[in-house]
């Protein structure tokens, strides 16, 4: 829990700071211990082998240890925050003092993080999420999951305007997380035969470059230069001789056996990556929003309001749109590691993502919808360019195939413009789904053949309308219309001109006369 730091000069309005839970120490002295491995093993490496090296290797261990032990104290020691009234201020720094204050108005929302070591000791990560992201963010690490849990609660209530004592463990404080604590209705959940099939689409070459990496890691205290490349290059042809030794079925076995182990190694990754991020999944909707929760090493609790809810993405992928599956994406004021748009629905059918998008306030168009196509003329001129590019490439690869394998250049030469021919077409034919639908009450685009992606916004959320065109826009008579979506973007290409004049007319009505200070906070 947060201890009161003992003060004769109290903070304004007789609010005292606080501190962090005491076992952030040992978070920070356990992050230590880890930091001095490499040095260490650099060190022993590098001073012989031997006890020397060994003895050598520990003391850079223990050093190392015991200045992070100190630092993480210090840290602690010298960190504090203040729930005020108006705002939270954070103070901190050892040789310079640092202190940054954020309105409750400012604050989108209180997020909680938890990766495996502070789970371990029942701790959490406070991030008071401001919408600017990055650095304009407020954390606070660690605290208990219960003060945590408390914070979170008061802040929303400050943030309300509500009066509610800010020190833990008061009557009014206590009361506050048990009333706050609203009934919560699970609108999607993945269990762990969901997550299974959802990591067969993950497929994965992360562990290949995590190799990679530790390869490259490793040159910094293992001397390659002194390998004789001789000894390698016998090395590689005595290991490789029995391939040369098979046959010609034989070699194309090995061939795909190994295509076979690659894919193997890829779907794995994709897998345990799957399992790490998404275990435990559970969308909830409670009174102040949506609630998502999800992680097995690191688990995160994020809560969404609706009324930070600008708009939705619904995805999907080539080959998991042949299996009906999509995924639903909230485009958010407040930030989710990194990325203004809340993941809800992961891997999910179109019917289980519905009552998610009415939950939201939208509504899923269908075809009674007022459809409109892009411009013919952006459609034929899109396909111009698309085959220009592949014919360009091919006449490259002819004459640099004539000048090293004339009999094959034409054959080298004729596969980009058949790739290009089946691109054209491909493109010619997607553009019967690149449409937009635009109703007294939401926008919609969809696009896209192979792996389709739906964008909807409410007008009311909308901040401007935009019509951009360039020269062969101009003189084609289409253009591209970017509306305005705080935490998101939202364009529309290859509208004809008149058509984007008529939404941007009725947009811009739109934002004229809506009071954006009156709209509900649910």
């Amino acid at each position: 829990m947060s201890e009161p730091v003992a003060s004769d000069a109290p903070e304004a309005g007789g609010v005292e700071p606080l501190r962090t839970a005491p076992l952030s120490v040992v978070i920070g002295a356990v992050s230590g211990l880890s930091s001095a491995i490499v040095p260490a093993l650099i060190a022993g490496v590098s001073s012989g082998s031997g006890a020397l090296g060994l003895v050598i290797g520990l003391s850079v261990a223990v050093v190392i240890a015991v200045l992070g032990i100190v630092f993480a104290y210090i840290r602690w020691h010298r960190l504090t925050y203040t729930v005020g009234e108006q705002d939270i201020r954070v103070e901190s720094g050892v040789l310079s003092r640092s202190a940054r204050s954020v309105p409750y108005e400012r604050i989108q929302d209180v997020s909680l993080k938890q990766k495996l070591l502070p789970r371990l000791f029942g701790l959490v990560a406070v991030k008071f999420e401001t919408g600017a992201g990055g650095g304009e963010d407020l954390s606070l690490s660690f605290l208990t999951a219960a003060e945590g849990e408390r914070l979170r609660q008061l802040v929303r209530a400050r943030r309300d305007g509500e009066s509610v004592a800010a020190q833990p463990g008061s009557e009014a404080s206590e009361a506050l997380t048990a009333a706050d604590e609203p009934e919560e209705e699970a609108l999607f959940e993945m269990r762990p035969p969901r997550l299974f099939v959802f990591g067969t689409f993950e497929f994965s070459l992360a562990v290949f470059a995590v190799l990679a990496g530790l390869f490259q890691y490793s040159n910094s205290f293992l001397n390659f230069d002194d390998i004789d490349g001789a000894d390698v290059a016998d090395f590689v042809e005595g290991q490789g001789g029995w391939l040369t030794d098979l046959t010609a079925y034989g070699q194309v076995a090995t061939a795909i056996f190994g295509l076979i182990a690659f894919f193997v190694v890829g779907s794995v990754s994709g897998l345990v990556r799957t399992f790490l991020r998404e275990w435990g999944f559970l969308l909830e909707r409670t009174e102040r929003g949506f609630r998502r929760r999800r992680g097995l090493l690191t688990k995160t609790d994020v809560v969404m309001p609706i009324h930070r809810v600008q708009g939705i993405i619904i995805g999907t992928r080539l080959l998991r749109y042949r299996f009906g599956w999509h995924s639903l994406r909230f485009v958010s004021l407040a930030q989710d590691s990194g990325s203004s748009n809340h993941v809800v629905a992961p891997f999910a059918k179109l019917d289980e993502i519905d009552p998610i998008v009415a939950a939201a306030g939208f509504v899923m168009p269908d075809e009674t919808a007022d459809w409109h196509r892009a411009s013919k003329e952006y459609r034929d001129d899109s396909a111009l360019f698309d085959g220009m590019f592949w014919l360009i490439l091919a006449i490259i690869v002819y004459f640099a195939m004539s000048a090293w394998l004339p009999e094959w250049a034409v054959l080298a030469g004729a596969a980009p413009l058949m790739i290009g021919a089946l691109s054209v077409a491909a493109n010619i034919y997607a553009w019967t789904f690149h449409r937009h639908a635009f109703d007294a009450k939401q926008i919609t685009s969809t696009r896209g053949l192979m792996s389709p992606k739906s964008q909807i916004s409410t007008r009311l959320k909308l901040h401007s309308a935009e019509i951009a065109q360039g020269p062969i826009a101009r003189w084609r008579g289409y253009a591209t219309l970017h509306l305005g979506l705080a935490g998101g973007v939202f364009a529309i290409p290859g509208i004809p001109i008149e058509r984007a004049r008529e939404v941007r007319r009725e947009v811009l009505k739109t934002i004229a006369t809506t009071d954006f200070s009156q709209l509900e906070r649910d």
